[in-house]
């Protein structure tokens, strides 16, 4: 049984494929090993992302652990930024991003490895850690996710992120005029409102030392994502080093978010030849 339903994975599996650069032989014999297929080698990233292993553990007869690396050749051609805007658009244009309600929030990760996006942990007794700063659309579709060191505060995150937001909509079809933000009161300072009006973004953010249930403003889509995100055991206890290679499963999970989420909705609205006999999917 496929770890990501088949429906999910081969709409996805087919657009990565298709925006992977051509590759000539330039073998002068052309008597070498062939290359492993990229849709193998695909599939077992993927089984890496949801199940956290090793690649040793992850690798067969079919494809082995230093072919799986080959997602560094994909890295510096930047597949997955497209694959993630693709799979954004097409949300967009069937469903729509809810733009105009965004909500973001941190999230603490393991990183027992240490790497580039690792600090130490304020709530694991100092252990190394990943911070996610996540930003979602008004449902929860993950449209900017960045990592840092888990001891970094979650508002000075946030610059950065709205950073991100702003190149993105730039390649969507739509741009929101004077979105709301909802945060929680680990945002509420001076300086993110000052940024927030310099942006004509409209803040909700909870006042500090108020109990303020988390659905009275929006931001609970956001605590929603950071739990699809933690399904990925990659994500959950991320043994990556480099930043890069963060960033690439990060792209990964919000693409298989993203697509899992529109055939959900879609499923309602339209008809297609694969489409599940069911809304939910596992």
């Amino acid at each position: 049984m496929p770890v990501v339903p088949e429906s999910i994975l081969a709409p996805i599996r087919q657009e990565f494929l298709a925006l992977l650069p051509d590759r000539e032989d330039s073998h002068p014999l052309g008597c070498h090993r062939p290359r492993i297929s990229d849709a193998v080698v695909f599939d077992r990233l993927v089984l890496a992302l949801v199940s956290g292993m090793r690649y040793e553990r992850v690798a067969d007869a079919a494809c082995s652990a230093t072919t799986i690396r080959r997602r560094d050749e994909w890295i510096e051609a930047g597949v997955l930024g497209h694959l993630v805007l693709t799979a954004l658009r097409a949300y967009d244009r069937m469903v729509g991003l809810d733009l105009e309600n965004l909500a973001a929030d941190g999230c603490i990760a393991k990183a027992p490895s240490g790497g580039e996006c690792a600090g130490k942990s304020p709530v694991d007794h100092g252990k190394r850690g990943l911070k996610r700063s996540q930003l979602t659309d008004g449902y929860g579709i993950p449209v900017i996710t960045m990592p840092a060191g888990a001891n970094t505060r979650g508002h000075t995150l946030l610059p950065e992120t709205l950073d991100e937001f702003a190149e993105l909509t730039k390649n969507l079809d739509h741009a929101p005029k004077r979105p709301a933000l909802s945060l929680n009161a680990g945002y509420d300072y001076q300086l993110v409102y000052t940024d927030l009006a310099e942006r004509e973004i409209t803040p909700r953010i909870t006042k500090r030392g108020t109990k303020t249930p988390i659905q009275t403003d929006g931001r609970w889509v956001a605590e929603r994502t950071n739990s699809w995100m933690n399904n990925f055991g990659k994500l959950r206890r991320n043994t990556e080093r480099r930043r890069v290679c963060t960033e690439f499963y990060l792209a990964l999970a919000t693409a298989i978010i993203t697509v899992r989420s529109l055939i959900r909705r879609a499923w309602y609205t339209h008809r297609w030849d694969t489409r599940p006999t069911r809304p939910r999917i596992r």
